[in-house]
């Protein structure tokens, strides 16, 4: 008698794994905390500022940063605001709204004992609206780019901004000076490196005076 054949087992019935998490690092670029690593996690919606784009902005605005007051209102793996304390800046405010994200840039500021470096959990455009009018040399904003959050940041950013300081602003897009105008601003500097889109931003008032 013929045999029925027994059904083929699957080759691989184990239950997948679930991915590990996978971080890396990138360094900062210059001054005194030059080549310090800085960890970043694998978390949704976490992109630090390529290398050649922070290279470009510090390079627009000059090595020397001393006695700037700063905010990196998306402070991510911290990377911008450490770039501007490395350059000498005297105040950093670094706001990031991710509990394991403040842990690790706290770890990277006790490590290198950065003194000018504060770092609280919070919301970024609470941050820019409480900070006083025209107290800030440097606004860094560089928001999560699938949210709705660009327009809101730089509208709260242009009164906090000194007479001579300067917001950067890395978007998905180009923004114009159109849009920029009725906020007071306008483009200085502009760069495209890929998907990134980094303008150095000014004060009207100012631009014209200089």
């Amino acid at each position: 008698m013929k045999r029925t054949p027994s059904p083929a087992k699957p080759r691989d019935a184990r239950t997948p794994r679930p991915r590990a998490v996978q971080s890396h690092e990138v360094r900062i670029i210059g001054g005194q905390y030059k080549r310090t690593k800085l960890p970043v996690a694998d978390k949704p919606g976490l992109r630090p500022t390529p290398d050649r784009v922070r290279e470009t902005l510090f390079n627009w605005l000059g090595q020397d940063l001393s006695g700037w007051r700063c905010l990196d209102a998306f402070a991510g793996t911290g990377a911008l605001g450490f770039e501007a304390a490395s350059r000498g800046a005297a105040q950093v405010l670094l706001v990031e709204q991710d509990a394991a994200l403040v842990a690790q840039i706290k770890r990277v500021q006790e490590q290198l004992k950065a003194t000018a470096v504060q770092v609280t959990r919070g919301d970024a455009l609470a941050a820019l609206r409480h900070a006083a009018p025209g107290s800030l040399e440097l606004i860094l904003l560089d928001p999560p780019f699938d949210s709705a959050l660009f327009e809101s940041a730089v509208q709260a950013a242009a009164p906090a901004l000194a007479a001579a300081g300067f917001v950067y602003l890395e978007s998905p897009r180009r923004w114009l000076d159109s849009e920029l105008q009725g906020l007071g601003l306008q483009q200085h500097r502009y760069l495209r490196a890929g998907l990134v889109h980094a303008h150095l931003l000014r004060r009207i008032d100012a631009a014209q005076a200089g």
